[in-house]
C-alpha cells in the first residue's frame, strides 16, 4: 500500500516540479541568471528521490531514454557527419575499424580435449571444472575484448592444442 502511495506522491510531485520549471522559464520580468539560479536551488533542494524522479521526467522530456536518442539520425555534431544526412552515421560507424575482439573456440579434437582444456585455463585463468565446461559447450566465447594482437597469439596458442578457434 505503501509504494502506491509514494508512487502518487512522486508523480504529483513530478508535475509541480515540472509546472514550476515552466513557470520560471515563462517569465521574462526577472534576468535570466536569476531565473537559472532560482532553479537550480530548487533543484537542490529536492531529497534524491525527488532528483531521481525529475532526471527520468527530463530525460523524457527530451526524447531520451536509456540508451540514447529516441528520434534516429540525430548525429554527434563534433563527428562532421551532420550534414550528409541520417544515413551518414551508419556508414561512418562501419568505417571505423574494429579494434576490440572476442576469441571463440569453434570445435576441437577429441584426442586434444585434455590439451585444449589446459589451454583454455592458461588463457583464462579458470579453473578446471570452469575450462572443462567451456571447452565442452563449443562453440563458445573463449575471451571477450581483446586486441587483434592478443586474439591472434591466443587463436594460434588454441590451433597448436588441437581446436579451431575463430575472431568474432
Amino acid at each position: 500500500m505503501s509504494s502506491v502511495a509514494s508512487k502518487i506522491a512522486s508523480k504529483s510531485l513530478l508535475k509541480q516540479v515540472f509546472r514550476l520549471s515552466q513557470r520560471a522559464l515563462s517569465t521574462s520580468t526577472e534576468p535570466r541568471t536569476q531565473k537559472l539560479e532560482r532553479i537550480a536551488d530548487e533543484l537542490l533542494s529536492l531529497t534524491k528521490i525527488e532528483k531521481h524522479d525529475y532526471a527520468i521526467l527530463f530525460r523524457h522530456k527530451l526524447g531520451l531514454n536509456r540508451y540514447g536518442p529516441a528520434v534516429s539520425g540525430i548525429s554527434d555534431p563534433s563527428s562532421g557527419s551532420a550534414a550528409s544526412g541520417p544515413g551518414a552515421g551508419a556508414a561512418d560507424a562501419q568505417a571505423a575499424e574494429k579494434t576490440i575482439f572476442n576469441v571463440k573456440l569453434e570445435k576441437f579434437d577429441a584426442a586434444a580435449k585434455i590439451k585444449v582444456i589446459k589451454e583454455i585455463r592458461g588463457i583464462t585463468d579458470l579453473g578446471l571444472k570452469e575450462a572443462k565446461d567451456l571447452v565442452e559447450k563449443a562453440p563458445s566465447v573463449v575471451k571477450k575484448g581483446v586486441t587483434k594482437d592478443e586474439a591472434d597469439a591466443i587463436i594460434e596458442k588454441l590451433q597448436k592444442a588441437g581446436a579451431t578457434a575463430a575472431l568474432e
